[in-house]
């Protein structure tokens, strides 16, 4: 980045901000991305943008394996999806194709 520019932004009662459209350029950020924070000695703090690991999600490693736990252990309380439902998912999502094992990005909003 060849300029140097400032802009300020306003700290809620809860501790929260929005990011400035300007710095949210200037890093590439997208919605849900991380920030990284720098704290000098001097006090000077340095935003940067945390870039994907490709690491998958904790939570929701923990959240898939108690679902699988839960359907072996009481496979009684699996129900089938209505007919019904099924062919209104079908009319909402239309002829739309989908590639599960594509990554998804903030781009595809």
């Amino acid at each position: 980045m060849s300029a140097t520019f400032e802009v300020e932004s306003t700290l809620t009662d809860r501790y929260q901000t929005t990011v400035p459209e300007t710095v949210r350029r200037a890093l590439r950020l997208g919605k849900r991305d991380k920030i990284h924070y720098t704290v000098r000695p001097s006090g000077e703090v340095v935003l940067t943008r945390v870039e994907a690991s490709g690491v998958d999600d904790p939570l929701l490693g923990q959240f898939l394996g108690f679902l699988a736990r839960d359907i072996a252990n009481h496979p009684e309380h699996l129900q089938s999806v209505d007919a019904r439902l099924v062919q209104r998912l079908q009319l909402l999502v239309g002829d739309a194709e989908v590639d599960l094992d594509s990554a998804l990005s903030a781009d595809d909003e």
